[in-house]
């Protein structure tokens, strides 16, 4: 876990095959929580803590009311159709928490960071995959759905309360790449 205002090291993943992983992993019963992790991780961009608290009665509504344990302000996350669907999938959701071994226990940061560079083998390779991996992965989604735009980034400094554009940029990779394409130019 990275120290209060400094940025992860993790990389994001690409959403299809993010998203991919997790819809194949939700028809495995044994790995299925493993998937509704990933699928509501990159589709409500929660850090891991608020999404390990997560209990079926907060997936049964059309939004996620928490509050963040990290910042403890109040969020209202809306559940998309992604998440719907993995849902149904998924099966019945008890009252209970959502993301417990088979110990019967919730999952520690530690276990699912496991789970996830060994889900994501290929990409472990050359990425950092991490849980925070998933929280990035949205971020890029969002980013890029709505045309890499000023705006979009805006959204994403407040939804993940980035003190600045330019902490959002460097969180999600950006200004890297830019400065990256610039040796493009002269070629």
């Amino acid at each position: 876990m990275s120290a209060l205002g400094t940025i992860t090291t993790s990389d994001y993943i690409q959403f299809d095959r993010a998203t991919a992983v997790g819809e194949k992993l939700l028809k495995d019963e044994k790995l299925k929580t493993l998937g509704l992790y990933i699928i509501v991780s990159i589709n409500s961009g929660l850090r891991i803590s608020d999404v390990l608290a997560l209990k079926g009665e907060n997936l049964k509504a059309d939004t996620i009311k928490l509050v963040e344990k990290k910042t403890n302000k109040h969020r209202e996350i809306k559940i998309n159709d992604n998440i719907k669907k993995a849902i149904q999938v998924y099966g019945t959701l008890n009252d209970s928490y959502l993301f417990v071994s088979q110990k019967n226990t919730v999952y520690s940061i530690q276990s699912v960071n496991r789970l996830l560079k060994s889900t994501f083998k290929k990409e472990a390779k050359t990425l950092n995959i991490s849980t925070h991996s998933m929280r990035k992965s949205f971020g890029r989604k969002v980013y890029e759905s709505c045309g890499e735009s000023e705006k979009a980034l805006n959204y994403l400094s407040e939804l993940f309360n980035h003190t600045s554009l330019s902490v959002t940029r460097r969180y999600l990779g950006i200004r890297q790449e830019e400065l990256n394409n610039i040796y493009d130019c002269i070629a």
